[in-house]
């Protein structure tokens, strides 16, 4: 649980010290921005910037009864928030199922890609695409396949 803090964490902290040493030289408009930058940095590579996610199996159960898409994510992964910002609002109609807190979530992921821990990982219908476009999601939100 820990582990998806860690970046968000060090992105602070990191933003902070940069910023104490640019305030200490004279040039406060330059760290109190670097430091806003940091911040917003820490809050897209955060869980907060993704919805609630969902455990596999209950995602998978209810993605069986009303055919919406599973997302399987991981914090950090910008192919991730890419495809989170590129969705918009719509993205909470989505399940996401963060693959370091679920141990099922990351099974899966990994039995759709050969081994590997590749994200985004969307399943529509039963089916895997890795890294799809996020029109191509939102679609798949609003009419059939």
């Amino acid at each position: 649980m820990l582990r998806v803090w860690i970046r968000p964490v060090a992105l602070v902290f990191s933003g902070a010290v940069v910023s104490a040493v640019l305030l200490s030289g004279g040039k406060p408009v330059l760290g109190v921005a670097l430091l806003l930058l940091f911040v917003l940095w820490a809050g897209a590579n955060s869980p907060l910037a993704y919805p609630a996610s969902t455990g596999a199996r209950e995602a998978r159960r209810r993605s069986a009864s009303d055919g919406r898409p599973i997302v399987y994510w991981r914090p950090g992964c910008p192919f991730c928030l890419r495809l989170r910002l590129r969705i918009g609002r719509e993205a909470r109609q989505l399940y996401w199922v963060n693959i370091w807190r679920d141990a099922d979530g990351a099974a899966d992921v990994r039995a759709a890609n050969d081994g590997d821990e590749t994200v985004p990982t969307v399943v529509v219908a039963g089916e895997s695409h890795v890294n799809p476009d996020p029109a191509w999601v939102r679609a798949r939100l609003t009419g059939p396949n």
